[in-house]
């Protein structure tokens, strides 16, 4: 076996093949004999109880957040503290399996995505994406002297990802090619990502599962190699199998199960893409017809592969932090998922009218709902002796309250996870107003370790929750 780490079975231990490297789950057999492991454990140490930070980008705001849907608690629960409840027609009510590891924060600001000059107002659109991660108004042009600021996950992942195969992860849903100009005179770069290197260098996200699933896997070490194992129908696992072979033999029975259900969880998000590859290479009329083969025409369909092929990174400690966009600004897309066939922009600006409110506010609720898939398998997956969403810290929200006025006022933003005990969740906690968004991120940005960074953004002060 050729592991990377020297004889024992490491931390970074891989399976290699001709092109291929597959990480392995955390194992009993990576812990020397007589050291424990729980984190409350005296041998435990901050490396093998990292907490991952997922940031996902929700576009538009939501419907709770216009002046209506604030009576009608659609975001922001009636009552503050642990005793809220959520009503059917909040967007988060799908959640509410999970609401022991909520943390649900209303009435904050993103001022920073406003309008400062004349010629600024009506970009919203194109500028929200690129403050919401860096809370940095961007500065307005179409050509190659962009500039905004250095994202949340990226300060976190240039401090603490270093160390994992993947310092950082940046995923989305909807297509992020269209270069150079957008509207108003403003960068595609800025609409494209929310994950920013430095306040010159935005991040590219990966839309394909396969392209994930390739750069998770290092499948196939050059496009011919991956070419030849699709051409055969080879699995990735097939690369590896030798080496699985010779792993097996080493570990307890334990450590073997985990590492059999974890290889099958590989095998059978190959198998998913497989079959959309095929269904959308058929020549059957596609409901996004210029989207790649491997991008799934069904928006819970690929949240879903994109939430799994975040399980099995954070599982194997591939990366510890990822960036997730899951629309695209004034995006017409439709989601009759959610019983509403209105594009999703369009329905955004609904004139303040209540019937037209609820329909936006169906399709809300369907977006954030796919949440629940993600929090169940965070759930479900074992990191050692807590599960992922313990040692997860998820930052769920958008830049922008009311569409419908282009408005970046009492935005919505949740709080999710564990992180290694630095949430509790189960609460709502209601701003004071006028309060950045980014006074949060500062907090939260202390709370995973940068206690040497004295603010972030346009921040005022740290923002409490306890």
């Amino acid at each position: 076996m050729h592991f990377l780490t020297g004889r024992s079975v490491g931390r970074r231990t891989f399976l290699r093949g001709a092109g291929a490297t597959v990480a392995l789950p955390l194992l009993d057999a990576m812990f020397p004999a007589g050291r424990v492991r729980s984190a409350a454990g005296a041998g435990a140490t901050a490396a093998d109880q990292p907490t991952r930070l997922i940031c996902i980008e929700e576009v538009h705001g939501v419907a709770g957040c216009n002046e209506w849907g604030a009576t009608q608690h659609l975001f922001a629960p009636a009552a503050v503290g642990r005793d809220f409840e959520l009503s059917d027609a909040n967007v988060l009510k799908p959640l509410e399996p999970w609401r022991d590891h909520l943390t649900i924060i209303s009435n904050t600001d993103v001022r920073m995505a406003e309008a400062f000059e004349a010629q600024e107002v009506g970009g919203d659109h194109f500028r929200s994406s690129a403050v919401f991660l860096t809370q940095s108004h961007p500065k307005q042009t179409q050509g190659s002297d962009i500039l905004c600021g250095t994202s949340l996950d990226q300060l976190h992942a240039q401090r603490f990802g270093q160390e994992t195969a993947l310092p950082s992860l940046q995923l989305c849903i909807e297509r992020t090619d269209k270069g150079g100009g957008c509207d108003y005179n403003y960068s595609c770069s800025y609409t494209d990502s929310i994950s920013w290197a430095s306040p010159t260098d935005p991040l590219p996200m990966i839309r394909s599962p396969r392209t994930a699933f390739d750069m998770l896997f290092g499948a196939g070490g050059s496009a011919e190699e991956r070419a030849r194992r699709r051409r055969t129908h080879e699995s990735i696992l097939d690369w590896v199998a030798e080496e699985v072979a010779g792993l097996r033999r080493e570990l307890g029975a334990q450590d073997r199960r985990r590492v059999d259900r974890y290889l099958e969880s590989v095998r059978e998000i190959e198998r998913r893409i497989e079959r959309i590859e095929a269904r959308n290479t058929s020549g059957e009329p596609r409901e996004l017809p210029g989207a790649p083969p491997g991008v799934p025409d069904s928006f819970s369909e690929h949240m879903r592969l994109m939430f799994d092929l975040q399980v099995l990174a954070f599982e194997t400690d591939t990366t510890r932090v990822v960036a997730f966009k899951t629309g695209r600004d004034a995006s017409n897309r439709r989601f009759p998922e959610s019983g509403s066939e209105r594009g999703v922009h369009p329905a955004s600006h609904h004139g303040g009218r209540e019937k037209a409110i609820m329909e936006f506010n169906r399709i809300c609720q369907y977006r954030t709902g796919q949440m629940a898939y993600f929090l169940k398998r965070l759930d479900e997956t074992m990191d050692g002796d807590n599960s992922l969403l313990d040692r997860s810290m998820i930052v769920w929200g958008s830049p922008m309250g009311d569409a419908n006025l282009h408005n970046h006022r009492r935005c919505p933003l949740v709080l999710m996870g564990g992180a290694n005990g630095q949430l509790d969740g189960g609460v709502h906690v209601r701003a004071e107003g006028g309060t950045p968004m980014a006074n949060v991120f500062t907090s939260l940005l202390h709370r995973l370790g940068h206690d040497d960074l004295a603010g972030f953004g346009d921040s005022t002060g740290e923002f409490s929750w306890a």
